[in-house]
């Protein structure tokens, strides 16, 4: 016997000889596999194609256990596979399904809350405070209590804007005063005086005269939305309690408001 009929002998002697060459010997039965024993894996991102909810992924893209993209658009650390906001704007902290957290659950974000530690089930204004018993986070340079809260029990209605010059509620300041509505709605017994403020352009006379009309519309606003006239005050303050600074647009924006103080 020559070298080739001993060698067709030991195979012959040894059948299983191919589970040497089996890198993937636990394969399930019925999976596809390829040369070398282990299941396909047609897009090659290491999850095989029978455990791969996302085939097709493209090359180089980093994939979970499922074989799914770890694309995280926000960056928030939550893959957009299982983020319900993937659109949260940067620094703000989420919670495990990707949205902004809301620790006090009043439905509004903590990073917009100004009273993130609302008691629950109090109703709550656009800016996450209720209109009695909460305590609003300072503004710099603000007073505040023994407890850190402001002092100054003013709500700024923010968003709730005019048409330039004019009294006119913007379409915006609307739907805000709509929710408004229902806070006060919650409160049947508390009083508010409702105060427009404007920037330093123009007279203080004709600021006066504008921020008492802007208040006026936003309480003619509210008694639509069926809140009883008698509970709300307007009143005008012109330019004579700015919040910020009136040099710059930015500082003028803030200062041109509504706020809403609780009076009993």
């Amino acid at each position: 016997g020559n070298a080739f009929e001993r060698m067709y002998t030991m195979f012959q002697n040894q059948p299983n000889q191919n589970l040497h060459l089996d890198q993937c010997p636990d394969t399930p039965r019925g999976v596809k596999v390829d040369a070398t024993g282990c299941p396909i894996d047609s897009d090659g991102d290491g999850v095989p194609d029978y455990l791969d909810k996302c085939p097709g992924t493209p090359p180089g893209v980093a994939v979970d256990a499922n074989g799914c993209p770890l694309v995280d658009s926000d960056g928030d650390g939550t893959p957009d596979a299982y983020d319900k906001c993937p659109d949260t704007p940067k620094g703000i902290a989420t919670g495990e399904d990707g949205c902004p957290l809301d620790s006090d659950g009043d439905g509004i974000p903590d990073h917009l809350d100004e009273c993130p530690n609302t008691p629950a089930g109090l109703a709550v204004l656009p800016d996450g405070c209720a209109l009695v018993g909460d305590c609003r986070r300072p503004r710099p340079g603000e007073a505040v209590d023994a407890n850190g809260c402001a002092m100054d029990r003013g709500f700024i209605l923010r968003g709730v804007k005019f048409e330039f010059d004019s009294a006119i509620l913007t379409v915006e300041a609307k739907q805000i005063l709509d929710k408004v509505s229902v806070t006060l709605a919650s409160y049947p017994d508390v009083d508010v005086e409702l105060g427009g403020h404007t920037d330093s352009i123009g007279t203080a006379g004709y600021n006066l005269g504008l921020s008492e009309r802007r208040a006026i519309a936003v309480k003619e606003y509210l008694m639509r939305k069926g809140i009883k006239g008698a509970r709300m005050t307007p009143v005008g303050y012109g330019l004579t309690v700015p919040i910020a600074d009136n040099s710059t647009a930015e500082g003028r924006e803030e200062n041109r408001r509504v706020e809403l103080t609780p009076q009993n």
